[in-house]
């Protein structure tokens, strides 16, 4: 079949977010053809260019959600009096819209309000050449003012001033931006059998126009999910901008989610959120993020005991009694990850346990992170000064602070490989990746109760709470103390990663839910025989499968003597 990829700052870009499991799902099917629809997020991402694409990548169309591209459309008085009407009703759904956190949602008259306009909006800009330059205009903040001035307006509405309007205009003007493109043609999103969106949000709204012109079945994946992050931010926006700006991502996500044939969340973390947000639990097929266990195998499947003779497994004891333990954190280093707590409970480890060692290896994105690391550096060196004497003299700071992914440095399976216990301190977390690479390698764990660790773990590896060094140390130290057990739960962690976690479970899942939403669609494009009756089985998924094998050929040649035509793949700016 022909998939449409929706993509947000993510696939094709190098480094995108989410990039890595969508090219792993893409390359895994490659008995589909994909069309990729892109939004980037800055000119950065641009310059930095695409990753290899696979052949079944058939074409790929991009947009910048940072920059508004004229489209040259003049309107005149008709179409003007057509923005008013559908722009003035989607501000009114705004402000009449439950506020973020109430008990009440959305009702059917408030969600098909917002939908209307919306759809209003699409049509208008598909007749006109696009809406960009009207939704920057005098006539669209006037409109949202009009609406919150108007009876039935939320009080938060009502006390929006200029500034306020102008800043919810600039928003709404840059979320809107998608209705202005010219996917939307038979030849464009028009012609796939499913649009999969790899996140919510605005890289979802294609998807949803797509339904509305085209009839074209709609799946939804949030590992993410972006209201709950659009709930979180813009703290310095006055409390008006913020509720209105709310209110528009709450209904959009009400209408994703209504419109979706299928959502997706990777984890029963997000689930639950996307229930609080309004999501039809029978919709919803949770299918973990995909990770590949190659890089690990090597490191898990060397487990001592396997092999060995008794001579062999004698030494490893007392080599295991003489040596230092070693603890080890992967990550990237912010404040989320909470690294003081950790080095604080590693006082209490090496007070137990004095030869025991703490690796941290990780990498800093922003500024923040470079002083959350020199301040983690300043608490590590006043905590544990080096000892130069004693029993257990390292000659250096039992904690060390590395580079991951430098020239030379370790690789990730090398670092696990190392380490007797790996350790998870975050106090925010999502879906602990780094966590599945520690079960990859067969190693026990350590984590704190955030995020999706416990639904990760499940009885494979020892959670504390969050913020509690004591526990944190506690737990260190049992394992230390109990080789037999770490043995036990790394083995177990590692099947369970194996059978959950991997890159085949992935794709095999959406490979599955494809078929399956595909088949509860009705045709869209029927095809007709030669007295115009139509044939309801003439077009089966598979004709859109690269190479087209399933187009009629002319009976005077034999169909194994057709050439079959390569795909072209068209790059669309």
């Amino acid at each position: 079949m022909r998939i449409g990829l929706l993509t947000e700052g993510g696939y094709p870009y190098v480094g995108g977010e989410g990039g890595v499991w969508c090219d792993r799902l893409v390359r895994g099917l490659d008995r589909h053809e994909f069309d990729v629809y892109a939004f980037s997020n800055g000119q950065a991402q641009e310059d930095a260019g695409w990753v290899e694409l696979p052949p079944q990548v058939a074409r790929v169309r991009t947009a910048p959600l940072w920059a508004a591209e004229e489209d040259g459309a003049v309107h005149g008085r008709r179409a003007r009096r057509r923005f008013t009407e559908h722009y003035g009703e989607l501000a009114a759904a705004l402000c009449t819209a439950a506020e973020p956190g109430a008990a009440e949602k959305p009702g059917a008259a408030e969600a098909d309000r917002f939908a209307n306009a919306l759809h209003g909006l699409a049509e208008l800009a598909r007749d006109e050449g696009g809406l960009v330059a009207t939704l920057r205009s005098e006539q669209a903040v006037r409109a949202l003012e009009h609406a919150c001035r108007a009876p039935g307006a939320r009080r938060a509405a009502r006390e929006a001033r200029v500034p306020d309007l102008l800043t919810v205009a600039g928003q709404l003007e840059r979320a809107l931006r998608p209705l202005s493109l010219d996917w939307y043609e038979e030849d464009g999103l028009g012609a796939v059998d499913l649009c999969h969106a790899a996140s919510g949000g605005v890289a979802a709204l294609p998807g949803l126009l797509a339904r509305h012109f085209f009839g074209v079945p709609l799946l939804v994946t949030e590992y993410g999910v972006r209201l709950r992050t659009h709930y979180l931010t813009r703290p310095d926006a006055s409390p008006p901008a913020r509720t209105l700006l709310a209110a528009f991502h709450g209904l959009l996500t009400a209408e994703t989610y209504r419109t979706a044939s299928y959502l997706v969340p990777g984890n029963a973390h997000a689930r639950r959120w996307q229930e609080r947000c309004g999501a039809d639990r029978a919709k919803l097929r949770t299918i973990y993020p995909g990770l590949d266990a190659a890089p690990f195998a090597r490191v898990g499947e060397d487990r001592p005991g396997d092999r060995e003779t008794r001579e062999e497994r004698d030494k490893r004891g007392k080599r295991e009694r003489t040596d230092p333990h070693t603890l080890v954190w992967i990550g990237r280093v912010e404040p989320a990850k909470d690294l003081v707590s950790l080095l604080h409970a590693f006082a209490e480890v090496r007070a137990a346990e004095p030869g025991t060692r703490l690796r941290i290896v990780g990498r800093t994105s922003a500024p923040e992170g470079e002083a959350y690391l020199g301040h983690c550096r300043a608490l590590a060196a006043q905590l544990f000064p080096d000892e130069a004497d004693g029993p257990h003299a390292v000659g250096r700071n039992p904690v060390s602070f590395e580079q991951l992914g430098g020239p030379g440095a370790e690789t990730t399976a090398d670092v696990h490989a190392g380490a007797t216990v790996t350790v998870l301190s975050s106090v925010v977390e999502g879906f602990p990746a780094g966590l599945i690479e520690a079960m990859f390698c067969g190693r026990a764990t350590v984590s704190t109760d955030v995020g999706a660790v416990v639904e990760v773990i499940g009885g494979t590896g020892l959670v504390v709470p969050p913020r509690n060094p004591r526990a944190l140390a506690e737990a260190c130290v049992s394992l230390l103390r109990d080789p037999e057990r770490r043995a036990r739960l790394g083995a177990a962690a590692r099947a369970r990663a194996l059978e959950l976690f991997s890159v085949e479970q992935n794709v095999a899942a959406f490979h599955g839910l494809y078929l399956e939403t595909v088949a509860r669609t009705p045709v869209r494009r029927p095809v007709l025989d030669g007295a115009g009756d139509m044939q309801p089985f003439a077009a089966p998924a598979e004709a859109h499968v690269p190479g087209h094998w399933t187009e009629p050929t002319p009976r005077a040649v034999p169909t194994w003597a057709v050439e079959t035509p390569e795909p072209v793949t068209e790059t669309v700016r």
